[in-house]
């Protein structure tokens, strides 16, 4: 029952919905419908006005810390640095993320192999394509093996070579971790999800399973 205003503009009003562990979800809606702020109240970064959020039992609201260290996040806009070599980003955010010292070089290999970066470890951030930017974004929201992977808009601005890749990537990760991934592109739900939230000016409208690609039934 979550709902959240920006002065006059009702972004959000009375949504509920439950993610099974081992679901690969997609929230479906239009530019504009309430997505990006519902991934930013499940992630622990905006407190709703109204209802509440728990991952694994766990209250997002009261105790934000403990519930991000299970989840996983890639903003829409990812925040890296471009100054810093991509594994010296890694390592930094493995450090923050409390990756214990004696896991962190196993899991920066196991990240990278993950999502293709093994020719970049070593090549400054601000030199990568877009397609290997999303890439770091990823490996950075895996790092710390969360529970919970929650992706906003994780295709957008790519050429479709590198969309048909993160789709790849994403649908491997799905095997190990709970995915939730917004977009407005139905076709992306369709190749990546197997249930779909379809979000409409800030109202939950459906909520669906996805048989096959494709196919989208019961909207």
């Amino acid at each position: 029952k979550l709902s959240k205003s920006y002065g006059r503009i009702q972004a959000l009003s009375g949504v509920s919905f439950k993610i099974e562990p081992g679901e690969v979800i997609g929230l479906l809606g239009p530019n504009g419908a309430g997505k990006t702020t519902l991934m930013k109240i499940l992630t622990g970064y905006l407190e709703p006005d109204d209802g509440d959020v728990r991952v694994h039992g766990i209250d997002v609201i009261s105790d934000p810390l403990s519930a991000q260290r299970r989840i996983g996040y890639l903003p829409e806009s990812a925040p890296l640095y471009g100054e810093m070599l991509v594994q010296e980003y890694l390592e930094m955010m493995a450090a923050m993320r409390g990756v214990a010292p004696e896991r962190r070089h196993d899991r920066m290999v196991e990240v990278i192999r993950a999502t293709g970066l093994t020719d970049r470890v070593v090549q400054p951030i601000s030199t990568l394509s877009k397609g290997f930017r999303q890439r770091v974004g990823i490996a950075q929201a895996i790092i710390h093996e969360p529970d919970l992977l929650i992706l906003d808009e994780p295709t957008t601005g790519l050429d479709p070579a590198q969309i048909v890749e993160i789709r790849d990537l994403i649908v491997g990760l799905a095997k190990t971790t709970t995915v939730l991934l917004s977009t407005h592109i139905l076709s992306e739900v369709e190749a990546t999800c197997e249930r779909v939230l379809v979000i409409m000016q800030g109202q939950l409208r459906a909520d669906a399973k996805v048989h096959h690609p494709g196919v989208i039934l019961t909207l």
